[in-house]
């Protein structure tokens, strides 16, 4: 395939599967160069598929939950006009806070929260000196209500869902966007490498990763200020959290997300 590139770039992390591996497949399919990062091996894989498009890519073996991943990435990125940029990568787990284990949940607090505040303090003041920029924040449905079985995950949502929003407003007149992607259950490897699988919504049906992908691109393009992506039980779900009491969406979440919920 001949060179489709407009020498627009674009860094999405998680790129090396699910919905980061759609949205860096999107913004390579619309003509952006790419700059991926991932902490596992698939990311060169990754990278070979999405030179097939006909764009330039770099890729990054990086582990994001450490400070010094994200200063990796970023020396990429300095000095280069960066058009876009997609904070995607995540973790989670399930199960009773009492009994899951300390440091992959502190793991989730340093990729979830802790890098998504490093990489996009990077990208908002290299945009700001630039004077344009996108930047896409990935969410979660589950940042709209507490997250029993699943409450550092359900959290860390919470605090990228606020914190997106909170730079949006920050960042208005400066030529910056800034989108949050809320997905709901999606097919991707998260709910297995959680510890979910035995779970309803593990267990459940889930949108497509390109579907989500794309609506997220859609809008980060767009310049809205988010997106609820996937069925549309996800757009009800998000409507019934602005009514419903903090201690009713608890107890919805902990049907859903209970360990062995899904075999009952």
């Amino acid at each position: 395939m001949a060179n489709t590139s407009k020498g627009q770039l674009a860094v999405v992390t998680g790129a090396s599967s699910g919905i980061g591996y759609e949205l860096a497949r999107e913004f390579a399919e619309h003509g952006f160069d790419l700059i991926i990062a991932a902490e596992d091996g698939g990311i060169v894989e990754a990278r070979q598929a999405f030179e097939g498009l006909g764009v330039k890519v770099e890729s990054v073996q990086v582990d994001l939950a450490k400070a010094d991943g994200v200063e990796k990435l970023w020396e990429r990125v300095k000095g280069r006009n960066v058009d876009a940029v997609a904070i995607n990568a995540g973790v989670g787990v399930g199960g009773e806070f009492k009994t899951t284990d300390l440091d992959r949940e502190l793991n989730i607090v340093d990729l979830n929260c802790r890098s998504v505040v490093h990489l996009a303090k990077r990208a908002v003041q290299q945009m700001t000196a630039q004077g344009h920029g996108r930047i896409l924040i990935t969410s979660s449905i589950a940042s709209t209500m507490p997250g029993a079985f699943e409450a550092v995950y359900a959290a860390s949502k919470a605090f990228d869902q606020s914190l997106a929003q909170a730079l949006r407003e920050e960042l208005k007149d400066s030529g910056i966007t800034v989108t949050s992607l809320m997905p709901g259950p999606t097919d991707t490897n998260f709910f297995h490498r959680a510890g979910m699988d035995d779970t309803k919504v593990g267990a459940g049906k889930k949108d497509g990763a390109d579907q989500v992908a794309k609506q997220g691109f859609e809008a980060l393009m767009a310049g809205k200020d988010h997106v609820v992506a996937g069925s549309w039980k996800n757009n009800i779900q998000a409507g019934a959290a602005k009514i419903l009491s903090e201690p009713v969406k608890a107890k919805i979440h902990a049907g859903m997300a209970a360990p062995g919920s899904g075999k009952e």
